[in-house]
């Protein structure tokens, strides 16, 4: 396989780079800068972790995929599909667990993109997508009940599951901070009702300004302190930690690697999905190989410093596109927005409510839902709907690690499904028209097929899924030909097990003195015969071009 031709957008952008195109850049760069700062704490709260790591992951993430991406738009930062991976490795591991599967992660991301494999990740199924999409979307909801609500748990740990959790909050409902409630109520309709009246500025920006300086005066001014606050919960630290490598055991690595498989997984989807939104706005077109090289770099390099899976992220880069921006610069410059922000103002994050960020949440979780697309699919075949809702209610009930796993094998036995009922297997008696044959060679009267001969026509991949489909046809005519023709001029491949069908079925009709002869034949699926010895066993006289000539061969045989 050819290794990958790796070209980061940002060095063939900068070649025509002019003034107008970078002022386009600083101020898109700074207005994402802004919009991802509350959600980069968000993520990283409800991730198991301080807020100034999810901010750090903004920074060095963004910084990396912008510099090293194949998309000019992207924008990378922690995301709210990896909320609930994140914390159950934290629960699980520990946060040195989580940096060992990062760094896992980061590499198998690289190795998808190094050996072009970019594109496969475009073949997982539709409603597997939306299935684990919409699952995160309601598992992230149900985190943040508790910040909502203000509840109390009279020091009860929290289950990590989906069920656990919502017996807790109903055991404890009488606890509810209405205090909590109304900020939380109050933050949602602000970021729902923003976009009516501005299209640059972010509903959840203006909610935390908002309700954090509200918060503040009726902490300060009316005495009120039920209401928690970042502040309350974390030490928040201004400044960038130094790298540091995690031990590193083999148990750790084992334990640890399907979940990296799972982070991987997402991220490359959730990177290439967003790339190609911001494609169709833009008519640019990214390199998904490129792209996948600079997300795992991303994740091999943030956890050093305490950072958190990355990926691209569709708000933030359709937020980039809105504002102007033109090129990778754009997200340079709001991974250096971040980190001035980190270094003179993570301070005053300390004020905002907690319930406030639950609220941003909340409307993450709504956005993330799709479920208008999700009611859509439920109009879709059976099928289409059955992995649908298994992966939907495996990633709630479950987690994702086992949601993806399932979803892409019942995904894929359906499709091996579908591909056996599109291979028919048909038996010709009598007569063959040549008014409705491709392989005849030209002749006016209709062929007769002799007593004595049976002719077999299989229209569609001869595969694992079909193999005994063959063997079960002649097995329900029960008759014992002199000659059985097998006409292959419409199967595009066969594998092992087709072979291997074709090997017993020509063993197992010399004992019973029958003469096996193939005709039709493609070029591909001939050279994978002759390459197994195949042809060795049937005789090279049994193998006829068309219809015409083993017919003929037919007639020598009884004969």
């Amino acid at each position: 396989m050819k290794v990958l031709d790796f070209k980061p957008r940002l060095f063939s952008t900068l070649k025509n780079y002019s003034k107008e195109t970078f002022m386009s850049d600083l101020m898109a760069g700074i207005i994402v800068g802004i919009v991802a700062l509350p959600l980069a704490i968000a993520f990283g709260i409800a991730s198991g972790v301080s807020p100034e790591k999810g901010i750090i992951t903004a920074i060095i993430a963004g910084f990396i995929i912008s510099l090293l991406g194949g998309s000019k738009v992207q924008i990378g930062g922690p995301t709210g599909a990896f909320i609930v991976i994140i914390y159950g490795i934290i629960q699980q591991y520990g946060e040195a667990g989580l940096i060992v599967a990062t760094l896992m992660a980061g590499i198998l991301l690289i190795l998808l993109g190094v050996f072009k494999l970019g594109a496969i990740i475009k073949f997982i199924p539709y409603p597997i997508i939306v299935g684990f999409t919409s699952g995160i979307a309601v598992t992230i909801f149900t985190t943040q009940i508790a910040d909502i609500f203000g509840l109390n748990f009279g020091g009860e740990k929290v289950p990590g599951d989906f069920i656990g959790k919502w017996m807790i909050y109903f055991r404890h409902f009488d606890t509810v901070n209405w205090w909590n409630a109304v900020v939380s109520i109050l933050s949602i309709i602000i970021i729902a009702i923003t976009p009516r009246f501005s299209k640059k500025i972010p509903g959840s920006l203006i909610a935390i300004i908002v309700v954090t300086i509200g918060v503040y005066v009726l902490k300060t001014y009316a005495g009120i302190d039920s209401i928690d606050t970042i502040g309350d919960r974390f030490t928040i630290k201004s400044e960038l930690p130094e790298a540091a490598i995690p031990t590193l055991n083999w148990e750790a690595i084992k334990d640890l690697f399907p979940v990296a498989i799972t982070i991987a997984v997402l991220g490359a989807i959730e990177s290439l999905l967003s790339a190609t939104v911001a494609d169709g706005v833009t008519g640019d077109k990214h390199d998904s190989n490129t792209e996948l090289i600079a997300q795992g770099t991303a994740n091999l390099i943030t956890p050093l410093f305490g950072g958190i899976p990355a990926t691209g992220a569709i708000a933030r880069t359709m937020t980039n596109i809105n504002n102007g921006g033109k090129t990778p610069v754009a997200g340079i410059i709001h991974a250096i927005v971040l980190l001035l922000i980190l270094l003179f103002l993570m301070p005053l994050a300390q004020y905002i409510p907690m319930a406030c960020l639950a609220g941003v949440l909340v409307i993450v979780s709504y956005n993330m839902s799709e479920w208008r697309t999700f009611k859509a699919l439920l109009k879709n075949p059976k099928s289409d709907v059955t992995v649908l809702l298994i992966t939907f209610f495996l990633t709630i009930i479950f987690d994702l690690t086992i949601a993806i796993e399932v979803g892409l094998v019942i995904a894929c036995i359906l499709f091996m499904r579908r591909v056996m009922e599109t291979t028919e297997i048909s038996v010709i008696k009598d007569e063959i028209d040549p008014n409705d044959e491709l392989d005849i060679a030209a002749c006016e009267e209709h062929l007769i097929i002799p007593a004595g001969v049976e002719v077999y026509e299989i229209n569609g991949p001869y595969f694992f899924g079909i193999a005994t489909k063959f063997e079960e046809t002649m097995a329900q005519l029960g008759d014992r030909p002199k000659v059985r023709i097998i006409r292959m001029r419409k199967v595009p491949f066969i594998d092992s097990t087709g072979i291997h069908n074709l090997t017993s079925l020509c063993k197992m009709s010399q004992k019973e003195k029958i003469t096996i002869v193939l005709s039709g034949v493609n070029e591909k699926v001939h050279k994978t015969l002759e390459k197994s010895g195949f042809y060795e066993l049937l005789g090279k006289q049994n193998i006829c071009p068309n219809i015409n000539v083993a017919l003929d061969r037919a007639k020598e045989i009884i004969n």
